[in-house]
């Protein structure tokens, strides 16, 4: 059976002080519920409380996707401007400190934080994940073994996060630098078959390892309750185009790799060790580094890769109808990720608060059909 390819976005977001820029809790009783009047279920709190989540519904293509994404973004934008806040699209904030915030009052997140303690309570960080609707499992962990790889160039793509407690990492994504202290997180293992994947979450929770699958947090999972494939890896960005033109990149992998899939065909499978490599890289130096051509064991500029990576997917664009929204890879290609242009604010203003000011705006790029912040010009 061919899979429905059909999309869903999640986006966090940073609730801000309009008078510090430092992050905010918001207060959970009045966003969240204002929220659920507003969006239903499409709104939800996270584990800090100056994180906001929302989610599109299943979506049958990358316009609808678009269309729903955007009046989420435009519904929290206004909830927090009524609420005194303002919001920002960024994976981590540039000088916020963890220790400030206060976690939101919720039996789920009291137990996470029971278990993992200080790793979970140092977790301040936000993310973009984006479910492909595979309806087959057996079919879901084939192409979640073969699209590992393309998970450090996704992650370089959407690289948002170059500071953290007021100092400059020197990665272009420290969140998963973050993230990964958490356990069963990362790039996945391959596994020869749905019945092999089963057995193992199986036995993770028969030995009180986890009590169900949503705990293992990869890059890429099959979602425990949708028939999805869920994508991770990648911070959120600032713009809306970013955040589509990525989800548009990801369902026409999906696409493309079913495609070979079907003729009995597939992408080469590589083991978890040499992917890291390339994640590493990928966090490290973002879209200006070199990540390895396995194929062909020599480095490659990360630029000409996402251009090959471009040409592979082509063939599917027209079928899915994203050709356009996917040709703002080029755009983000040309004015950098977030993280280039965070630090570019940062070069030319020496004040972070100025960043958080940026990220703001940008947030609201295509949302309004407002103009680009200047510094991208």
């Amino acid at each position: 059976m061919k899979p429905s390819f059909t999309i869903g976005i999640e986006e966090e977001y940073q609730t801000i002080d309009p008078e510090s820029r430092d992050l905010r809790s918001h207060i959970h009783s009045e966003i969240i519920a204002k929220g659920k009047r507003i969006m239903e279920e499409q709104i939800k709190a996270e584990m800090h409380q100056s994180v906001v989540e929302v989610g599109t519904g299943v979506c049958k293509n990358i316009k609808e996707a678009k269309k729903d994404i955007r009046k989420l973004r435009r519904d929290m934008i206004g909830l927090a401007r009524d609420n005194g806040l303002l919001l920002a699209a960024g994976a981590t904030h540039p000088f916020a400190d963890w220790r400030a915030q206060e976690i939101y009052p919720d039996e789920r997140y009291r137990k996470v934080v029971e278990d993992l303690q200080l790793v979970a309570r140092t977790n301040l960080i936000f993310g973009l994940h984006v479910h492909v609707g595979i309806e087959d499992r057996e079919t879901t962990i084939h192409l979640m073994n073969q699209a590992r790889y393309f998970l450090p160039h996704l992650l370089a793509l959407s690289a948002n996060s170059p500071f953290w407690l007021g100092m400059k990492t020197g990665l272009k994504s420290y969140r998963c630098k973050v993230f990964d202290k958490f356990p069963r997180t990362n790039i996945p293992n391959s596994y020869s078959s749905w019945s092999e994947y089963e057995n193992f979450v199986n036995l993770l929770i028969k030995t009180n390892c986890i009590d169900n699958a949503k705990k293992i947090w990869w890059d890429i999972r099959p979602h425990p309750f949708f028939s999805t494939l869920e994508f991770r890896v990648c911070d959120i960005p600032m713009r809306l185009e970013e955040t589509i033109a990525l989800a548009a990149l990801i369902q026409a992998t999906i696409a493309k790799l079913y495609r070979l899939h079907s003729r009995n065909q597939g992408f080469r499978i590589y083991g978890r060790a040499l992917l890291m490599e390339n994640k590493w890289r990928a966090a490290r130096y973002g879209l200006d580094g070199k990540l390895i051509d396995f194929g062909i064991e020599a480095e490659v500029n990360e630029r000409d890769l996402i251009y090959e990576y471009l040409e592979f997917v082509d063939d599917t664009l027209d079928e899915l109808e994203s050709r356009e929204e996917i040709n703002y890879i080029h755009r983000i290609l040309e004015m950098g990720n977030g993280a280039d242009r965070q630090l570019k604010v940062f070069e030319e203003t020496g004040d972070l608060k100025r960043v958080v000011d940026y990220m703001v705006e940008e947030t609201k790029v295509g949302v309004f059909d407002t103009e680009a912040a200047s510094v991208t010009h």
